[in-house]
């Protein structure tokens, strides 16, 4: 006969198990309905963890949608391919894809700027990123003088770090706060304060707002490029906080940066709806900009679309990370109401565009130009030059501003792969038709904010330096 018993924590970890939450809620159950010994370990299997999951023992297959035309493009597929051999045997992989814009960020392993990682059944909060839904909104504002759209965009926008004072923040719709309050991931104070304050605000790095004319119809065009702010980088946090439970439970080999919540979990369902909830809040960030632009100067918007080129998308349960790589099929973007969009530099066409998934885009293309080289050895490229003359030299006939009105040599042109080079390989490789392009005015970008920023400036000031680099 199966004598009943009374347990404690201590009996359960002799039992095998690890402690977690659960326990107190086992403990009782047990106790409370005097399970005898047989019942207890046939009630305590649903907890049993099962085996670690193992990492793939070769890389899945990725299609290549990239070639080198010189050395140093070269090396810089070459470091791509590697840290996405290591990305493609994580145990969720199932497919995946680089574009000719690819270039590696983060340690060995991390998903590449222009890669596409195919999931079945998880969310992998590293694979999107802290820039969550970074994405580019064009505006057609008709046949208007583009020097009245830059000057009123110049007004209405905000770059740099930190966002908008109260009395210069934009309304926050109700139904979006309404949505920030009902997910668990996003109904915090300070989470709603920071998409208060954030709204209309564009951040630094590579984020624009670029003018220019179409060159089908010579309309004036309006467009921006970024991400969703300091409330994305806040629910990446926490994703990838939650992806770690997860990791150190079912797949310790797992490299942390592609640690993914299991979607048929509550947080994993939680967090696809704060997902959803982040790409609106970054559509109305562009709006919100685009409409203060046009009505500050009496025009009106005669057409509008904007794409994301860094978000998961879901295709039943399959989820696909996009990492830098605007989507071409209609099936990804349920707002889809025109052909995307892909910004080259600031000295060339953005480019619009149009597609169809095949086997090896996966329904992608190219998010921009790239990089070879990082920063920093773009910079040493220039020694011997003031940012000045560098300015000068590749900005020439265009009107390019600075929000910090500090120069960015990291943002010029000739940071970037070569223009010409990526559009070749869209057509090589089948990455979507061109169907217009909007031909560069000007383009206001934050500069080198951190440059005067107050710390460094108080540095100098001890140190007794000049600013002998302009």
């Amino acid at each position: 006969m199966n004598e009943k018993i009374k347990i404690n924590g201590n009996t359960l970890i002799e039992l095998g198990f690890i402690p977690d939450k659960w326990f107190k809620t086992a403990i009782e159950y047990i106790n409370n309905n005097e399970l005898s010994e047989t019942e207890m370990k046939e009630y305590l299997e649903s907890y049993r963890r099962k085996p670690m999951i193992e990492l793939h023992e070769q890389p899945v297959f990725f299609a290549k949608n990239i070639r080198a035309e010189n050395e140093e493009e070269q090396g810089n597929m070459n470091a791509v391919i590697n840290t996405m051999n290591e990305v493609m045997k994580t145990p969720t992989v199932v497919n995946g894809a680089i574009m000719p814009d690819a270039c590696p960020t983060g340690a060995k392993g991390t998903i590449p700027v222009g890669g596409v990682v195919v999931t079945k059944n998880a969310i992998h909060p590293g694979m999107h990123s802290a820039d969550i839904c970074c994405s580019v909104m064009l505006t057609d504002l008709g046949k208007i003088d583009p020097k009245k759209v830059m000057d009123a965009a110049h007004e209405s926008t905000h770059f740099g770090p930190g966002g908008r004072e109260r009395n210069q923040q934009y309304r926050f719709p109700k139904a979006l706060l309404a949505s920030f309050e009902g997910n668990y991931f996003l109904n915090e104070n300070n989470v709603i304060q920071v998409a208060r304050k954030h709204l209309g605000t564009q951040g630094d790095g590579n984020h624009f707002l670029f003018v220019g004319k179409s060159k089908k119809t010579g309309n004036t065009m309006l467009v921006t490029h970024h991400g969703s702010r300091g409330v994305g980088a806040i629910l990446y946090k926490k994703g990838m906080a939650v992806a770690e439970k997860f990791r150190k439970i079912i797949s310790k080999k797992t490299l942390k940066q592609n640690a993914w919540i299991p979607f048929d979990t509550e947080e994993g369902q939680e967090y696809w709806k704060a997902l959803q909830i982040i790409r609106e809040w970054t559509k109305q960030n562009h709006i919100c900009i685009h409409n203060a632009t046009a009505e500050k100067i009496g025009a009106k918007a005669e057409n509008r679309y904007w794409n994301e080129h860094n978000f998961v998308f879901k295709d039943e349960d399959l989820f696909y990370h996009a990492k830098g790589a605007t989507p071409l099929s209609e099936k990804y973007m349920p707002d889809i109401t025109g052909p995307r969009l892909i910004p080259l530099n600031m000295a060339e066409p953005i480019l619009i565009v149009e597609g169809k998934k095949t086997d090896s885009n996966l329904g992608f293309a190219p998010h921009g130009a790239g990089r070879n080289v990082s920063r920093t050895v773009h910079k040493k490229t220039k020694k011997g030059m003031t940012m000045t003359e560098v300015f000068e030299a590749e900005t020439k006939g265009l009107d390019v501003r600075f929000f910090s009105n500090e120069i960015d040599i990291t943002e010029l042109p000739s940071a970037y792969k070569n223009a010409a080079s990526v559009r070749k390989q869209m057509d090589e490789f089948g990455l979507g038709n061109v169907v217009d392009e909007v031909m560069p005015y000007g383009s206001i970008m934050a500069g080198d904010w951190q440059r005067n920023a107050p710390w460094r400036t108080k540095r100098r000031k001890k140190q007794g330096k000049t600013d002998d680099t302009k």
